[in-house]
């Protein structure tokens, strides 16, 4: 692997996320390739113009990231083979004469969610354009004429050439984001890996759920996330997201998933991989 795909423009947290598994895993001399969309990113993958990619799946204040999820229960078949969790810290940018003359800000809409509260209190009654990510932010304040601010990354201003106008207006200090790495082949297992996998109930009855989770406490199991999403047919069907400790090809995870095959309509492994650096797993 040397050719990772991200989430560009350059200047992305994507793009740290992809460096620091980069260097985690010890490639030599790996070579990044920014993409404008998340589905773009990960067909990349299956077109095979890069090796791996990394997408951002959930952040600690706002939840999942809803398209990333979408492609993996629907639209590709690509392990997943490690993640990146990175700490959050975003910075209002712009020209320093804009300072106190904010009329638009540029920013993606999680970015904005995560400041939502310094937003409010501070800029108001600002114009908001939203764009695909926190670098294409800053890349677009840079072209703009005086009186347009960005929200990005310290390390997004500095490539596009930004003032820092205010500094870590996040909305809380322990702002978070988990990035999933996706490859055409899967890795062995460590020791210390992770699941994850979305399943489907055969129908809606009192108690399904339950049953599910049953199947994982009774093999001490742990789950470390579960989340729904629409299953994009009727109003009401839902598919579960599911992440627990273990890796698919080893006991007693290997008994679990095949146990589930009985109780479930659709049941698909989106990969085991290692447990990001700092995670009790």
């Amino acid at each position: 692997m040397k050719r990772i795909g991200y989430l560009g423009p350059e200047g992305t947290f994507a793009e740290r996320a992809a460096r620091t598994y980069a260097e985690r895993i010890k490639i030599t001399e790996p070579v990044f390739s920014p993409y404008p969309s998340i589905p773009e990113t990960m067909l990349a993958v299956l077109q095979g113009k890069v090796e791996a990619c990394v997408v951002p799946v959930e952040n600690s204040l706002e939840g999942s990231v809803n398209i990333t999820l979408d492609m993996l229960a629907h639209e590709i078949d690509l392990p997943i083979a490690g993640e990146v969790i990175l700490s959050i810290k975003h910075f209002l940018l712009g020209r320093p004469e804009t300072k106190n003359n904010i009329r638009v800000l540029v920013t993606h809409p999680h970015a904005f969610a995560q400041c939502y509260r310094y937003l409010r209190e501070n800029l108001p009654d600002v114009e908001v354009q939203l764009v695909s990510s926190t670098a294409e932010a800053a890349r677009r304040t840079r072209e703009a004429p005086p009186g347009w601010a960005a929200i990005a990354g310290e390390e997004a201003g500095a490539r596009y050439g930004l003032a820092v106008l205010s500094p870590e207006i996040q909305d809380s200090p322990g702002n978070k984001t988990r990035f999933l790495v996706l490859s055409r082949e899967p890795v062995p297992a460590t020791g210390r890996d992770k699941t994850s996998l979305v399943l489907a109930l055969p129908e809606d009855r009192p108690g399904g759920l339950y049953g599910i989770l049953g199947v994982f406490a009774r093999a001490s199991i742990n789950l470390t996330r579960i989340e729904s999403r629409p299953a994009k047919s009727e109003l009401g069907d839902y598919i579960f997201f599911l992440d627990c400790m273990g890796h698919a090809a080893l006991s007693p995870l290997r008994e679990v998933l095949d146990d589930l095959k009985g109780h479930t309509v659709m049941l698909k492994i989106l990969g085991s991989y290692p447990c990001a650096p700092g995670v009790d797993c």
